[in-house]
């Protein structure tokens, strides 16, 4: 028991070192930002999608390309538009005349790591074409089943529903997020350095000085390692508390479903590998309750007026619970 132990804590020593490498090389271009790329790296880390909330031009998209071309693995990227069709992603059936048969010819959608720019700006058509594949790693068209190579993740950017020409997505789509990350304005002194690093940098191409970290054969066995992690039953209790209140709070109309609960400790266990423990804390759980858990609640109209914040509600929830120790 001992030498398992040993070797677990070995492996995730060489895991956390390629992490500081990925955030490392990432700071060199993104100015900023720390949680924000914690959270990516431990949503890909727990095998789940994330969706990146922000308003244009605050590096969305450069984020997630940049995480991307850390890891070596397939990559492809969807810009979706309102006259985007659900073929255009997934596939479509192509007759060969040479031997008079339909033939399946694979959409953007196959591939290891698929960033959809501006998920939010395509119709619930196309929104929804993305439901099996994002739960269940599969397409089935005309009536076979083409499943998806592993690792499958879908980084997703979107702009905030206020602004003009998109569409709010379905909380059944907002469900199979791990993640809501929200990236705001840089602050001052962070605006400053962006300038003047841009500045510096002339004609030098970014994406060309980010080098490849994990391939996606270490992201699978990773994968293995962080779903293995050790979590103590009164942690657990702490999860399914937390997301009961939610079911509970007058403040909200929504609250989170057990599969909010089961992407809270896989976060934290992901989130605890990523730090160097092979073993979950309160904080971990505290860490990735608000990300998880503020795009499956819906808040009451009255509060929704008042402008009361998901994230408000989620901290008021944790603060009234008891904190295990």
């Amino acid at each position: 028991m001992e030498n398992e132990f040993f070797e677990q804590r070995t492996d995730l020593s060489k895991l956390h070192t390629a992490v500081e490498q990925i955030k490392a090389t990432l700071a060199k271009i993104i100015v900023g930002q720390h949680e924000s790329i914690d959270l990516l790296i431990a949503g890909i880390l727990a095998d789940g999608h994330i969706l990146i909330e922000g308003v244009p031009g605050v590096a969305k998209t450069l984020t997630a390309k940049l995480i991307a071309k850390a890891i070596d693995a397939s990559y492809s990227r969807i810009q979706f538009t309102p006259d985007l069709m659900p073929s255009d992603i997934l596939g479509t059936s192509v007759f060969n005349p040479k031997t008079t048969e339909f033939e399946f010819k694979q959409g953007p959608i196959f591939g290891n790591i698929i960033l959809i720019d501006e998920i939010n700006r395509a119709p619930a058509k196309t929104q929804s074409a993305l439901f099996e594949v994002m739960e269940e790693r599969q397409l089935t068209i005309d009536g076979h089943r083409y499943p998806m190579g592993e690792p499958f993740t879908v980084l997703a950017t979107q702009n905030p529903v206020e602004h003009e020409g998109t569409y709010r997505l379905p909380e059944a789509q907002l469900d199979r997020f791990l993640f809501k990350i929200e990236i705001k304005y840089p602050t001052l002194a962070e605006e400053i350095t962006i300038i003047a690093q841009q500045h510096q940098q002339k004609n030098v191409d970014q994406l060309s000085r980010i080098q490849p970290v994990l391939s996606s054969t270490d992201i699978v066995v990773v994968r293995q390692q962080v779903r293995a992690l050790h979590v103590e039953t009164k942690l657990l209790e702490f999860v399914a508390k937390i997301v009961h209140e939610t079911r509970n709070s007058k403040a909200l109309q929504l609250g989170g479903s057990p599969r909010a609960s089961l992407a809270i400790i896989n976060a934290a266990k992901a989130l605890a590998a990523i730090r160097g423990r092979d073993f979950v804390t309160p904080e971990d759980i505290i860490y990735v309750a608000t990300p998880v858990l503020r795009h499956r609640i819906v808040l009451t109209p009255d509060k929704e007026m008042e402008g009361v914040t998901p994230d408000e509600v989620i901290a008021q929830i944790i603060q009234k619970l008891e904190v295990p120790r």
